[in-house]
C-alpha cells in the first residue's frame, strides 16, 4: 500500500511539473525570448537530419500495406482500390503516427540526454546565474522546431509512402496504373490531410516537452541521464499512441460527420 501511494504521489507530482513546464514554455513563446541561432540549428538537427528515417519508413510501410492490401482486395476482384487505401492510411494515421514514433527515438533521446547531461554538471544553473532562463533558451528552439518540423516530415513520409504503394501495385503487382491513382484521387479527401497534418503538430509537441522535462528533471549522474533517455522515448512513444485515439475519435467527428 505504500508502495503504491509511493508511486501515485511521484506520478502526480511529475504531471505536475510537465504541466507547469508545458505552460512556461507556451508563455516564452509569446514574448518572442527565442536564441534565434540555436532555433535555426533545433530545426536542421530535427528536420534535416531526420530525414533518411523518416523516408526509409514511410516507403516500406506503404510498401507493405500495398502488397497486403492487394492481396485481401483481389479475393473481392477491387485490385484498382489498393492504393486508395494506403493513401487515405497514410495521411491520417499511420503516416503521422510512425513519423512521430520515429522522431520521439531519434530526437527526442537526443533532448533528454543533452539537457540531462547539462544538468548534472550544472550548466542549467548556470544559465540562471547568468539570468537566462532554462525555458526561453532551452526548451523553446527545441519546441518550436519539432512543432514546424514534424508537419513537414509527416507531409514528405505520406507522399513516399504513396509513391512507394503506387510503385509495388504497378510494378510488381501488375495493377492497371490509370484506374489505381484515378481511385486514390477519388477517395483521398482533403479533410485527411488536414487530420494527418493536425495530428503531427500535436505529436511534435508532445515528443518536445516530455523529452525536455526527462532531461531537464533527471537524477544525478550517468545512470539519471540514463535512465531519462529511456523514459523520454517510452514515455513519448506512449502518449502519441495514446493521444492518437482520441485525435482520431475528435477530428473524426469533426471533419467526417455529416
Amino acid at each position: 500500500m505504500t508502495f503504491a501511494r509511493r508511486w501515485i504521489e511521484e506520478w502526480v507530482e511529475g504531471l505536475g511539473q510537465l504541466t507547469l513546464l508545458a505552460r512556461d514554455s507556451i508563455a516564452s513563446l509569446f514574448t518572442f525570448k527565442v536564441a534565434w541561432r540555436d532555433l535555426v540549428y533545433q530545426i536542421y538537427f530535427v528536420g534535416v537530419k531526420s530525414q533518411s528515417v523518416v523516408l526509409i519508413t514511410g516507403a516500406f510501410t506503404g510498401m507493405v500495406l500495398g502488397a497486403q492490401t492487394y492481396f485481401q482486395f483481389h479475393k473481392v476482384k477491387m485490385d484498382t482500390a489498393m492504393l486508395a487505401v494506403v493513401s487515405v492510411s497514410m495521411c491520417s494515421e499511420l503516416g503521422p503516427v510512425l513519423t512521430g514514433l520515429m522522431v520521439a527515438g531519434r530526437v527526442g533521446a537526443a533532448i533528454a540526454a543533452e539537457l540531462g547531461t547539462m544538468k548534472v554538471t550544472e550548466q542549467v544553473d548556470a544559465l540562471r546565474t547568468l539570468a537566462t532562463h532554462p525555458v526561453d533558451y532551452l526548451v523553446v528552439p527545441r519546441l518550436i522546431s519539432l512543432v514546424l518540423a514534424l508537419p513537414l516530415l509527416t507531409a514528405e513520409s505520406i507522399a513516399i509512402g504513396i509513391g512507394a504503394g503506387y510503385a509495388v501495385g504497378v510494378y510488381l503487382l501488375g495493377i492497371e496504373p490509370t484506374y489505381l491513382w484515378d481511385n486514390m484521387i477519388k477517395y483521398t479527401i482533403t479533410e485527411d490531410v488536414v487530420v494527418g497534418m493536425i495530428k503531427a503538430f500535436i505529436f511534435g509537441g508532445i515528443v518536445a516537452i516530455v523529452g525536455c522535462y526527462k532531461g531537464l528533471f533527471c537524477g544525478e549522474g550517468a545512470e539519471g541521464v540514463g535512465r531519462a533517455t529511456t523514459e523520454a522515448v517510452v514515455f513519448s512513444s506512449i502518449t502519441i499512441l495514446i493521444t492518437n485515439f482520441f485525435l482520431t475519435l475528435t477530428l473524426g467527428k469533426i471533419f467526417h460527420t455529416t
